[in-house]
């Protein structure tokens, strides 16, 4: 399996795009330095462009924002205003129509687009749908050196890293070891 030069968590996209400018030692280079590696970002996430020319500065305005989003929320704190205009700004392009639909015999008003959304569309929209999710969590991992996010989903809101096998190992083997307690 090849490796890829991004860490894709998998929980949630755009917090996979806030961990572009973090990782899992104290100083992490900038994976986004220029829209070459942008556009490789895109592909490894199978985002769509539909036929748009990314801006560098536009991706990263938006992930300034999320970051700070990304930061209120693992301190339980309320999302910054910024960072909500900036997901409706994104929210706001998508062409489509509410319709009505029957789910497990009841109905629902649901968003239908026109066309795939686009890479900040789909970031922005990312976003939302973890706002909108009262039983998900955003968390900083708590791996020695490791900044980034993950959304933490399970049952009791007990998950302590970004990767079990990454930086969860260390610890367990610490532990083992007797260096922890």
């Amino acid at each position: 399996m090849l490796q890829s030069e991004f860490t894709l968590l998998g929980d949630a996209l755009w917090l996979d795009l806030v961990n572009t400018a973090r990782g899992r030692t104290p100083h992490p280079t900038d994976l986004l330095p220029e829209e070459a590696a942008m556009e490789r970002w895109a592909r490894a996430q199978r985002l769509h462009t539909n036929g748009d020319s990314l801006l560098l500065l536009d991706v990263l305005r938006l992930r300034d924002r999320l970051t700070l989003l990304a930061e209120a929320l693992q301190g339980g704190l309320q999302p910054p205003a910024g960072s909500i205009a900036a997901i409706n700004e994104q929210l706001a392009r998508g062409d489509g129509c509410h319709q009505l639909t029957r789910v497990g015999g009841e109905w629902h008003l649901r968003f239908a687009p026109m066309r795939r959304a686009g890479v900040l569309e789909a970031i922005a929209q990312s976003a939302a749908s973890s706002l909108a999710d009262p039983l998900l969590f955003v968390r900083r991992c708590s791996g020695d050196g490791c900044s980034l996010f993950f959304a933490d989903d399970s049952p009791n809101q007990s998950r302590r890293w970004c990767s079990a096998t990454v930086c969860g190992r260390e610890v367990r083997v610490e532990r083992r070891r007797g260096l922890l307690r």
